[in-house]
Order: C-alpha cells, then structure tokens, then sequence
C-alpha cells in the first residue's frame, strides 16, 4: 500500500464520483478505478459502492476513509515541517581537492542545483589536510576529498568515485601519442607536482608512487592551483601522476597516458559532521555519487528518489548564486548559478 492509494481512494470519496476524482488529481480515470481497485484487493474489502456514475462509502470505506485522511494531513503536516527546517540553512559550504573533483564537482552542482535552485553552494579549494579540522569547526558541511588521516570519530564517510591514475604529459611531448606508458619510462624526467607547503599529502603520495619503482621524483615545478600545474604540464617540458578526473579540466591541452603496469587508483570520499547530516547534506553527497557507492556502514547511497524527496521539501531562498573561494591565493570569485 503506498500513498497514492490513499489519496486516490480519498478523492473518489470526496467527490462521490471517480471522473471529478480524475480531474482533480490530474491523471486517466481507468488509472484511479484501477489504484482503489487494488487497494481493495490488498484489504480484502469493499470501500466504495458503485451505482451508476456515482460511487459511495460502504461501511468498512467510511471507517477507512476517516483513517487514510488523517495519514494524509499526518504527512502534509510532515512534508512543511522539513520545509521550514531547511528554510534556515540557505547555503551548503563544500570543501574540495581540485586534483580530484573536478569533473564530479560539476556534476553534483548540476545535480543539486536542479533540486535546489535558491540554495547558495560556496565551494573552497583545500588541500585533503584542511578538510577534517575546517569540517570539525564547522566551516564546512561536506568535504570531497581523498582520506590520507584517520577518521575523525565526530565525521561520517562515503566513497563517492574511485580514478585511475595517470601520466599527464602535453600535445607536444615525445610519448603524447603513445596509449600506455610505465613510470619507470618517465622516472627520470622532470615532473609537475602541487606545492609542498600547500599540499603536503599530494606530495608525500607523489614520493610513495615513485618509491614503487624505487626512484625518487624528480621535481620539475611546483604549483599553488590545478590551473597552473595544467598549463606548466601542456607546454611539453614536464609530466605529472594525476587522477583522469583532470582531463574534463585540461581538455585538449594534456594527454593522459595509461600506466602499466598500474598504479593505485585515487579513493575520492564525501565527510561530513554526524551531528549535521542534514537533508541538503545527504542531497549534495548523492549527487556526488556514482550509482552502486556505499556509505562505511554499508548502507547504500542516496538514490535518485531520494534526491527527489528532498527536493520536493526545499522551498524558496532568497539570493541563489555559486560562490567559489580560492583559499591558496587569496582570491574570491563568485558567479551566479
């Protein structure tokens, strides 16, 4: 028995006639017969007497009906609470890592922003050792990231993409044309890597990669953005080991070269406070989400429905807009979604 059942049947009863049933619900007459019908059968009763064109309670529907009207203003009462819950959180703080997010990231926002268009969404770029302190202290509400720490136990966790890793190199680079490189072929050359100081994690996972084939990275530049160590990689004089999410960033301009053999593939997950798993933070973490990715309880993850459920309860905000902060270089750009 689902909600539509009740609502169909209470309709029909209140009309006393199923084609103004029809009319007022918006849907094919033979679709309502057909809903109450099937409720009957589920009960094994009789609901609605039909003479003529008119239909009216029996005993056992006036009883029903009484019963499926009250479920319906329980939920309608239900539906309004959340709305006005949710009407105090007009904006959802994300944190991500721009090595790995990129293409995810425009994904989600056009995800979420369909389901929420008032909602303003700040993004900030961070490095993976910035999230779970920013998230603790509450100036984050989700964080895409890759978990280089431990857990915090206060943080919730779902895996959201898994990338395989790849050697970037520009258009005009000796292996550009190739499909399949090993790191040990491009070891001795000069790579591009994100700064030290601003990416400690990116650095040490760069050293743990090339201690695979017993080698030490030789750096070529460092970069404080993803758009920077792009355009060093495109003009053909360094590579890099990124994720082949950053192709939907670097277009044309890189080429992303299979490894072979492979190198461990790049684990990007959704944290977020426990205490703050609010119905805009599970949207926002299932429209990161591929279908088939599980929470760490094992739960599945937020479907389509749900993200339709949690739409349904939104209601208008004032001033929608895509605000991105640069926390590297200190700049703050913002545009309108």
């Amino acid at each position: 028995m689902e909600l539509r059942h009740l609502r169909y049947f209470v309709a029909a009863a209140e009309e006393e006639n199923i084609s103004r049933a029809a009319a007022r619900l918006r849907i094919s007459q033979p679709g309502v017969g057909r809903q109450i019908h099937d409720l009957e059968e589920e009960l094994g009763l009789t609901l609605l007497a039909r003479t003529g064109k008119s239909v009216r309670l029996t005993a056992a529907g006036k009883i029903f009906f009484g019963e499926a009207r009250d479920i319906l203003v329980h939920v309608a009462a239900a539906v309004e609470k959340v709305r006005t819950s949710m009407s105090s959180q007009a904006e959802i703080n994300v944190g991500y890592l721009p090595s790995g997010t990129v293409g995810m990231l425009s994904r989600a926002l056009r995800i979420f922003k369909a389901h929420f268009p008032e909602m303003r969404v700040t993004l900030h770029d961070l490095s993976a050792e910035d999230m779970q302190p920013l998230l603790l202290q509450k100036k984050l509400d989700v964080a895409l990231t890759v978990l280089r720490h431990k857990l915090s136990p206060a943080l919730d966790m779902q895996e959201v993409a898994r990338y395989e890793t790849c050697v970037a190199v520009g258009a005009t680079h000796p292996l550009a044309k190739a499909k399949f490189v090993s790191l040990e072929q491009v070891a001795s050359e000069p790579v591009a890597t994100y700064a030290r100081k601003v990416y400690p994690g990116y650095y040490k996972h760069l050293e743990e990669m090339f201690a695979t084939v017993g080698r030490q990275p030789r750096i070529g530049s460092e970069h404080d953005s993803g758009s920077s160590l792009i355009a060093a990689v495109a003009a053909g004089q360094e590579f890099a080991l990124l994720p082949i999410s950053v192709r939907s960033a670097a277009g044309a301009r890189l080429k992303f070269l299979k490894l072979r053999p492979a190198l461990p593939p790049w684990h990007i997950v959704a944290l977020w406070r426990k205490d703050a798993e609010t119905e805009l933070v599970r949207a926002f973490v299932a429209a990161t989400s591929k279908p088939g990715r599980k929470r760490r309880d094992g739960s599945p993850k937020f479907n389509q429905q749900t993200r339709k459920a949690a739409a349904s309860r939104s209601r208008k905000l004032p001033g929608h807009d895509l605000t991105c902060k640069g926390e590297r270089d200190g700049h703050r750009h913002q545009s309108k979604a």
